[in-house]
């Protein structure tokens, strides 16, 4: 049996940079540590817990599940099987809100679906005179958004409910940004990868993929201030339909942003003034 971890790394059917990532969770202890002393005497509770770590990889579920948290806009989130794993892709919807309020003091913000909290809390943390409430109608989603909220010192108000259906009420607001569940029931990806493994309430309405969209962008005017913006993540084919559904509700300067592969990620629009 090994009994350093070297000797695990050599060793292991995963990655070396996924074996030592998981050694770092069952030591405690930063990477570079964990190199400086990769050939240390391991104790037989160490390996055990790494090898039941290691199984669960192997077996295929996420990291980010694994870790307990994904690193997103520069900060460390903590996730579960109730949330979404925060993806690169979704900074760019951070990334836009951020430009769409400036100029604009103490904005009121609303994160739909917040999940772990990623966008709310990042908007919240780069605009700390920002106004942003987060809703989720998952109960477990919003623990764990209220979680990374007072681990990264944000500070946000919380509100159960499936989108607009909160303790809202009708204030309105500068910016909605949104991340919803917008695959089709469908798709094959459903089954596959790290998708297995999140939850599926997350990811699908069990429909054609826009439903979510639909009541996000058709709820919005009655939560926008005049001038305000709406700004929603969808499906790389989604973006004709999604731009159709803000100009039909009377949304005006609607466009599509991509991302760094440079797939429709996101469209946003503004409530006339």
């Amino acid at each position: 049996m090994a009994d350093h971890v070297r000797d695990y790394v050599l060793a292991s059917a995963l990655p070396r940079l996924e074996c030592r990532m998981l050694w770092q969770k069952v030591l405690g202890v930063s990477r570079a540590w964990l190199i400086a002393h990769d050939t240390d005497p391991l104790s037989a509770e160490a390996q055990v817990a790494y090898q039941a770590l290691e199984a669960r990889r192997l077996a295929g579920e996420p990291m980010a599940y694994i870790l307990g948290c994904r690193e997103f806009w520069g900060r460390d989130f903590q996730v579960s099987p109730e949330v979404l794993i925060p993806r690169p892709e979704t900074e760019l919807l951070v990334e836009l809100g951020l430009q769409l309020l400036g100029g604009i003091a103490s904005p009121a913000v609303l994160d739909l679906g917040t999940g772990s909290g990623i966008v709310g809390v990042s908007i919240a943390l780069d605009r700390p005179d920002a106004r942003v409430t987060a809703t989720d109608k998952s109960m477990a989603a919003l623990s764990m958004a209220q979680l990374n909220a007072r681990a990264l010192g944000a500070s946000l108000l919380f509100s159960p409910g499936n989108w607009y259906d909160t303790e809202l009420g009708l204030e309105r607001y500068h910016l909605i940004v949104s991340n919803p569940p917008y695959i089709d029931k469908q798709d094959v990806h459903l089954g596959q990868g790290d998708l297995r493994f999140e939850p599926r309430v997350a990811l699908t309405d069990e429909a054609d993929g826009l439903g979510a969209l639909r009541a996000i962008v058709q709820g919005a005017p009655r939560h926008l201030l005049p001038g305000a913006a709406l700004c929603v993540e969808h499906g790389w084919d989604q973006a004709t339909a999604v731009q159709h559904l803000f100009v039909s509700c009377g949304f005006i300067d609607v466009a599509t942003k991509t991302d760094l592969a440079g797939i429709e990620r996101l469209t946003w629009g503004r409530w006339p003034a």
